[in-house]
């Protein structure tokens, strides 16, 4: 695959996205518990990816409603955003799993003295 690997923000928002639409404010409730809290997104990333995710058609506008006075719309994931979600799932999967190979490989490497050794 040539493609570049997702951002993490991308693969979070994505992520969030996959089980059920969500509003601006529960998908940032979303990707701070994809990250265990790690990852706390300010509105105007938020808002700024959604506008990127949806001029590349991975995400659509599901609903938009009126909640008390103001504007809420909600957003779903689209056909294409499930399948770059798949891909990139499938990729870090491939990555985590050469990865704990190579861990459990046992090398006998000779000991690199530091200069204070």
């Amino acid at each position: 695959m040539t493609e570049r690997a997702m951002q993490e923000p991308t693969l979070l928002l994505l992520t969030a996205l996959a089980d059920a639409p969500r509003h601006g404010y529960a998908l940032i409730q979303e990707v701070s518990a994809i990250s265990d809290g790690r990852v706390k997104m300010r509105t105007g990333t938020l808002y700024g990816a959604l506008d990127r995710l949806l001029q590349q058609g991975l995400i659509e506008v599901a609903a938009e409603e009126v909640v008390d006075g103001r504007a809420r719309r909600s957003y779903a994931l689209t056909d294409a955003g499930r399948g770059a979600l798949a891909a990139e799932a499938e990729r870090l999967r491939a990555v985590a799993t050469e990865a704990e190979r190579r861990l459990s490989v046992s090398v006998a490497r000779p000991r690199v003295r530091g200069a204070f050794a």
